[in-house]
């Protein structure tokens, strides 16, 4: 039976508690960060905080195994002075989106073997795969997961918006999205890539163009020419 102390009350808190209460081989208790005169005890804390906070809540914590959620934090800001660790989980978290632990990928690091093989341990009782990611790895693994999710994700905000503006249905676009995302199970994405710019249709880029308000030109003209650079084509699209 491993005991699990959760602090924070935000998306990723709230999500594995939630997740972390219905496997019997755990106990979990969950508290805010803002309360912690009388902490209980555990046999891992996570710190399921904002990054600026962790200094400050690690160091207010005396449990013997402290670890935290953070994907871009590195382990030694922990500034508690027991056993420290990370336990990144690499999804999106949304409050009302339930969220299906057995496919997320668990980053793990530990400064001792004996307390990673725990984490390890939690991972797989919450059904995913898990990873021995130190933290400068965990650092570039969390910019390139800003790139494929809340990058990816505003390029639909900008797509919704073209179609909003022009009485379009965006769910017309559901099925180009899905088949993007699946096809790049079988393809690297560079294999994958598709569209004006790496066939160099320079016709169909500046169409685009004359389409786009000054601000979504800029982005156009910035993904256009990094789509060229990457496949050693080069063009100019005025």
């Amino acid at each position: 039976m491993i005991s699990v102390l959760i602090i924070g009350n935000g998306n990723v808190a709230n999500h594995l508690f939630n997740a972390l209460v219905n496997v019997k081989k755990i106990v979990v208790k969950k508290i805010n960060s803002r309360a912690l005169e009388q902490i209980p005890t555990a046999d891992i804390t996570i710190l399921a905080v904002s990054d600026d906070a962790i200094k400050e809540v690690s160091s207010k914590i005396n449990n013997p195994f402290i670890v935290h959620t953070s994907g871009s934090t590195s382990i030694n800001d922990l500034k508690n002075t027991s056993k420290k660790g990370v336990f990144y989980m690499l999804q999106t978290f949304t409050k009302e989106k339930i969220v299906c632990f057995k496919s997320i990928p668990f980053c793990l690091e530990a400064d001792h073997p004996e307390e990673l093989q725990l984490l390890e341990e939690l991972a797989t009782y919450l059904g995913g795969a898990s990873y021995r990611i130190n933290s400068d790895q965990r650092k570039k693994l969390h910019v390139a997961a800003v790139f494929v999710n809340n990058f990816t994700n505003h390029m639909y905000a900008i797509g919704h918006d073209i179609c909003l503006k022009n009485n379009i249905p965006f769910k017309i676009l559901s099925s180009l999205i899905q088949e993007t995302a699946t096809k790049i199970e079988a393809l690297t994405p560079r294999e994958a890539q598709t569209g004006p710019a790496i066939r160099n249709d320079t016709s169909t880029l500046n169409n685009h163009l004359q389409s786009l308000n000054e601000e979504q030109q800029k982005i156009y003209k910035i993904i256009t020419k990094s789509i060229q650079n990457g496949t050693e084509l080069q063009t100019t699209i005025t």
